[in-house]
């Protein structure tokens, strides 16, 4: 089964609620955490991640914190899954670096192709200001 983790689970979240902030300045990632219901330290690893794929930017201080790097109808679904998780792969045998030697001859091999195909299809059409427009406010 394929299945995001925890870790794109909250990196998701976060940047959802700093997107309905709608670029208002630093956000604290202590109040991200409480608003969402999550481990301050655990997603404070996960802002590191988006910090270092340009998607976040980061102040540290007694007035710091973080806010979107970019406008959220610029980053998309997949911009922060594969910041977090690495790339996507519905299957081991689609990973680039670890092709499978029966993938051409592999009937399954299409299909799984065509799948991630279309998964990230979906999550690079998503972006952050769609989603963040239609979650329910808090």
């Amino acid at each position: 089964m394929v299945r995001l983790t925890r870790a794109g689970e909250y990196a998701i979240r976060g940047m959802i609620r700093l997107a309905k902030n709608g670029g208002e300045g630093l956000v604290l990632i202590a109040d991200v955490a409480k608003a969402e219901g999550v481990s301050k330290s655990f997603l404070a690893k996960q802002f590191q991640r988006l910090v270092k794929a340009g998607l976040l930017e980061s102040s540290r201080g007694a007035s710091g914190g973080v806010a979107l790097a970019r406008p959220a109808a610029q980053i998309t679904l997949r911009d922060i899954v594969e910041a977090v998780e690495g790339p996507v792969e519905l299957n081991r045998c689609l990973a680039a670096n670890d092709r499978c030697k029966n993938a051409d001859a592999c009937p399954l091999s299409p299909v799984w192709r065509e799948a991630q195909e279309r998964m990230l299809e979906v999550l690079s059409r998503v972006t952050l200001a769609y989603v963040s427009e239609t979650a329910k406010k808090p």
